[in-house]
């Protein structure tokens, strides 16, 4: 299995500013995870501007090559959790699947209670990006995103959407659940991007 350390873990500034450390994930929600996930009828949708949409089953998620991502963790209500480590796949497996219009600017990430946040393309595609259905190498709980989870360590965590059930890529970046309510739509914690000025 590959392994990745996130660069974030290596600088100097490695604490964004206005945050602060603590010893584990601190689990915040919308309404809860949701609930008798099935497996076997679990489907992660590819679309939007892609020739062709792909449709994967768990089975066709766990065929994927798997990696490991070590990577702090910074959610936007000023708390920091050092080293998480998750396990899944990276999202340039994405590219094996499916051919992507160059056009492309952004992708919406869409999860199974309706959950919804956008990322532009540069920071989708980075190298410490990954799909993860595991936490410290056991099955991600429910209240941390189970089955699947998106990690973008570079932005904010509400970026990194629960319980995703398939991406859409854009031609436009638009806003997602949180950035239609005022968040920011990028969402950088070492210049504070918390909210739209």
């Amino acid at each position: 299995m590959k392994k990745i350390v996130s660069p974030i873990n290596f600088r100097e500034d490695r604490l964004p500013p206005g945050q602060h450390w603590v010893d584990h994930l601190i689990v915040l929600d919308i309404a809860g995870p949701p609930s008798n996930i099935d497996l076997n009828k679990y489907r992660f949708k590819i679309f939007g501007e892609v020739e062709e949409e792909k449709i994967l089953t768990w089975d066709d998620i766990l065929d994927l090559e798997p990696v490991e991502l070590k990577a702090d963790f910074h959610c936007v209500t000023r708390w920091s959790c050092k080293d998480v480590v998750w396990q899944g796949f990276h999202v340039n497996e994405i590219k094996k699947l499916v051919k992507i219009n160059p056009d492309v600017k952004a992708v919406m990430v869409h999860s199974l209670d309706g959950y919804t946040t956008n990322i532009p393309i540069e920071y989708f595609f980075d190298e410490d990006v990954i799909f993860a259905y595991k936490l410290f190498e056991k099955p991600i709980p429910a209240d941390n995103g189970y089955p699947l989870r998106l990690i973008v360590p570079k932005l904010y965590s509400w970026k990194s959407a629960k319980f995703v059930s398939g991406i859409e890529f854009l031609k436009e970046d638009i806003p997602g659940f949180w950035e239609q309510r005022g968040y920011h739509m990028r969402g950088d914690p070492w210049k504070e991007e918390r909210y739209s000025v």
